[in-house]
């Protein structure tokens, strides 16, 4: 099966989120299952050539597209995804994709991303390559399906070509003004009220995504749930529930080529379930770095995350008395919005014994802080899937987490299972969004620390979890399956 997978992130190239992580690791588990893959992302002036071996694909030339009116110059670069032989191919325009960030405010953004989708199908084309399913992922690539099943409908080699389009968060949804029909040259005959591309008087490119494409993913099975209610579909629920029996849930995998305390070149001290009193040295090593004392008795909780409340964060600067007086130690990396750097930058410098922050990101320190600290708080106010949770279990890290999303799909409360006699817990979750409940989850697993037998059950519950994208990989399979099994007609 022929698998093209679109998205405008692809870790290592370009990240700035979760997105990024699944299209770097998610097309090499299908490739090792036999299915032919070729990833395509934007080439964003920030990919560093040299350093990833692009390299210019001279037999495709150079490619005129028309966007809003204008025809622009379109190259094409290719390389390989690391640890695989899965071929990347990366759409080049000077005008669009050569800015200081990979996605803006500026007032053609909907054209960079039109010109993305196009600039795909017709490398496709060169390419001479049919694609059984067209993998799209959230609002930049909401347009596919519709282009290949309308504007391109006269070119034989998509006739058979199915769209699986994923939801990654349903809250940026790509909605621009009613001129981006004439910038992409989409039929405005799809454009009406409650229409397949109409959604509160504007365009919105992740509503194309879901009304054209034939089977559409989620990452959870939770979220996917959620998505159909008022609370979580951001608006589109209705449009969602139309299509509930194409709608599914697959939980994002976690890269083991990229995050395994066994392998892990960015920790001081490699380890495994078997040789779980080595993780210590981890801890001692990152406290070392920020300047805390170590105290075996004492929990380090970890965060690494966007700072937005979003995140929970306006749970924790509600809370923070009461978390301060427990007896733990903080470390803190990320970037986000100014009350919440200012909050932890704050207590970083009244309490250097007890916290320390870092504002801004560092790869290795991500993976330094998951295998360093004791536990991990996500108090997310929603979360599609998650990704730290589930480093934090494979790391033996006891995540505390609100249970919503991804994370009550993943992360299964130890007091819970103990109280019905499981015992398979494997961290600590709280329902309601409010700072007394994540105050006594928190609570509940300082006191669980303590008891050390019980805290090593707790890691290894977790450390037994299977969260692999082999796993995950399978269910796109079968989605995958579904999709071209039955190709819909255009709607509209």
């Amino acid at each position: 099966m022929n698998i093209a997978i679109v998205a405008s992130e692809c870790f290592p190239f370009a990240k700035m989120g979760g997105l990024a992580d699944v299209i770097g690791a998610l097309p090499k588990y299908l490739e090792r299952m036999g299915l032919s893959v070729k990833v395509f992302i934007p080439k964003y002036s920030s990919i560093n050539e040299k350093k990833f071996g692009l390299t210019l694909e001279k037999h495709i030339g150079e490619i005129k597209l028309r966007v809003a009116g204008k025809s622009r110059s379109v190259s094409v670069y290719s390389s390989t995804l690391p640890q695989s032989k899965v071929k990347i191919y990366f759409i080049d325009c000077y005008e669009y994709f050569h800015r200081p960030n990979i996605y803006t405010e500026d007032p053609d953004e909907d054209e960079r991303f039109i010109l993305f989708n196009k600039g795909v199908i017709e490398t496709l084309q060169r390419l001479k390559w049919s694609p059984d399913v067209i993998h799209c992922n959230d609002w930049q690539t909401g347009l596919m399906p519709l282009l290949v099943k309308d504007n391109y409908s006269w070119d034989k080699m998509f006739a058979k070509t199915s769209f699986l389009y994923s939801i990654h968060n349903i809250g940026y949804q790509g909605r621009f003004p009613e001129e981006t029909l004439t910038k992409g040259e989409l039929r405005s005959a799809l454009y009406y009220p409650g229409g397949p591309l109409e959604f509160n008087n504007t365009v919105s490119m992740m509503k194309a995504g879901i009304e054209f494409s034939d089977v559409i993913t989620t990452v959870s099975e939770t979220y996917a749930k959620e998505i159909l209610t008022p609370e979580y579909g951001a608006g589109l629920h209705n449009v969602l529930a139309q299509r509930k029996d194409d709608l599914f849930g697959i939980l994002n995998g976690i890269d083991r080529d990229e995050w395994d305390p066994e392998t892990d070149p960015a920790i001081h001290t490699q380890y495994t379930k078997e040789s779980l009193e080595k993780k210590k040295e981890n801890k001692k090593s990152l406290l070392e770095k920020t300047e805390m004392k170590y105290n075996e008795k004492i929990p380090l909780i970890g965060i690494v995350s966007r700072l937005v409340a979003q995140k929970g964060f306006d749970l924790v600067a509600d809370a923070l008395k009461e978390l301060a007086a427990l007896p733990v130690q903080w470390i803190i990396l990320g970037t986000g919005e100014k009350q919440y750097e200012q909050l932890f930058s704050s207590m970083a410098s009244l309490r250097p014994d007890l916290c320390w922050t870092h504002i801004g990101f560092s790869h290795d320190l991500a993976h330094q802080i998951e295998a360093g600290a004791d536990m991990f708080l996500m108090p997310s106010h929603y979360e599609p899937c998650g990704l730290n949770q589930m480093y934090s279990l494979r790391y033996g890290t006891v995540p505390i987490v609100r249970k919503t999303g991804g994370l009550a799909d993943t992360v299964h409360d130890w007091d819970e299972s103990a109280a019905s006699g499981n015992k398979d817990g494997n961290g600590f979750s709280f329902t309601e969004p409010t700072s007394t409940a994540l105050i006594d989850a928190v609570t509940r697993a300082v006191a669980a620390f303590k008891k050390q037998t019980i805290w090593k059950t707790i890691q290894e519950n977790g450390m037994n979890s299977d969260n692999s994208w082999t796993n995950s990989a399978e269910h796109y399979l079968a989605a995958y399956t579904k999709a071209h099994q039955h190709r819909l007609p255009l709607p509209g």
